[in-house]
């Protein structure tokens, strides 16, 4: 069975570059003139209008899960229904779990408090303010996977990484059958509208399938981090690579020669930050790009619900001083100190993240490289090219396998058809 251990230590601090994340609800324009619009778009697209949102979050939790969502993508009519309809859910799923722990069924308590921490998590994401209702899901998310983390069937603990006066909350996973000794591991880092909760699997995930311990962080400004306070800056990004490194140092569990970085959307941008601030990281790996400096495209070109969920994690109500700080978020000055292999997914038409942005990346990355462009694929990638071609999580894994293995890669650009076809060229 799994273990869940510890809290935050009181008096651990984090850099604070500017007000804390809920300080004031942000406000936009493009919301303030267009929030009639998105109600029209979600009442004819449903839940799913911006990103595959509804599919992203049942992928961790399994087929059981599924009806869940499907009614979930069925009562979303305008945006006030998201949360509500997470919520009640997450009640459902809770109940179930603690019904099925009383009467000593196990295996269906751990699944129903996995899924119902998916489902707080999820009643989360469209609140931009530390206020009540906020707090309360988060406790209740925390609450059903620390449940779920006892009664896994691999060990899960509670990790708070020490970041100046706080820390940042992470869950440490070890590969089933773990039986002693250091084995390699993986910093999952999720995107803005993801959380670490949703970063492992229930069953069969991808990373400890293949032996990896996996740390699925929230870092600076992600979800849990932003409720305690704990903003996103390039500051604290730049802070955060050394310090979950430094945390893993002391695991014996895990070896330090062999610990990967992989990140996805807007973990892809921080985990390239990550790569850059700490080179003892021996690979990263990052999908569904977002890469663009100060990141026009996503938050003024885009759904205006990523714009205010940014300025929450990054702490700002006035949407000027955050258009100004943005300009800050960059990979620039920073990509030609990342000397470890790199392994870059993106969507061919990713609408978030114009790619030739990432092609400057890529030729500025100092060791080796591999680009895989996903033909007719956007910012999520998937359709017939993902479909027929390599699996996106398991070309991840494989490959972030092999690079903690020691076996060296090529530098390669990969333009996979959608008939599945890998046409390789050398970068």
């Amino acid at each position: 069975m799994g273990h869940s251990l510890s809290k935050p230590t009181e008096g651990t601090v984090a850099a604070d570059s500017q007000a804390s994340p809920g300080k004031g609800k942000p406000h936009t324009r493009c919301w303030a003139a267009q929030r009639w619009l998105i109600d029209n778009v979600i009442a004819a697209n449903g839940i799913d209008w911006d990103q595959p949102r509804s599919v992203y979050l049942n992928a961790p939790c399994g087929m059981e899960a599924a009806p869940d969502f499907a009614a979930i993508r069925a009562s979303v009519k305008k945006f006030a229904d998201c949360s509500p309809a997470f919520e009640a859910f997450a009640r459902r799923r809770q109940a179930k779990a603690e019904a099925a722990e009383a009467a000593g069924q196990l295996v269906t308590a751990r699944g129903n408090y996995f899924v119902a921490a998916i489902h707080w998590g999820a009643a989360q994401w469209p609140i931009e303010e530390n206020n009540e209702a906020n707090l309360a899901f988060n406790r209740s998310k925390r609450d059903c996977y620390a449940a779920y983390a006892r009664l896994a069937d691999h060990r899960v603990e509670a990790a708070w990484i020490p970041f100046g006066d706080k820390a940042l909350p992470a869950w440490l996973h070890l590969p089933p059958g773990y039986a002693g000794g250091p084995v390699p591991a993986v910093v999952a880092v999720p995107g803005m509208d993801s959380f670490k909760e949703g970063l492992v699997s229930l069953y069969g995930d991808p990373f400890l399938s293949r032996g990896m311990a996996v740390l699925a962080l929230d870092g600076p400004g992600q979800y849990e981090s932003a409720v305690l306070g704990v903003p996103v800056s390039m500051e604290n990004w730049l802070l955060a690579g050394p310090a979950v490194r430094d945390w893993l140092l002391q695991r014996p569990e895990i070896d330090p020669a062999r610990i990967g970085i992989a990140g996805r959307s807007f973990g892809s941008f921080f985990a390239t930050i990550i790569a850059a601030s700490e080179p003892r990281f021996a690979a990263c790996a990052v999908s569904a790009v977002c890469h663009e400096p100060g990141f026009h495209t996503i938050f003024e070109e885009a759904s205006p619900t990523f714009k205010m969920r940014f300025m929450y994690m990054a702490g700002f109500s006035d949407e000027d001083a955050f258009d100004a700080f943005r300009k800050s978020l960059t990979w620039e000055d920073y990509a030609e100190t990342i000397r470890m292999p790199y392994l870059c997914l993106a969507g061919e038409h990713d609408e978030l993240s114009p790619l030739e942005h990432t092609f400057r990346l890529i030729d500025r990355l100092a060791g080796p490289k591999q680009l895989v462009i996903y033909q007719g694929s956007r910012h999520s990638i998937g359709g017939p090219a993902a479909q027929n071609g390599p699996h996106p999580p398991g070309l991840v894994a494989d490959w972030m396998e092999a690079r903690l293995s020691g076996t060296e890669t090529a530098s390669e650009r990969w333009f996979v058809e959608t008939s599945g076809k890998v046409v390789k060229t050398p970068l």
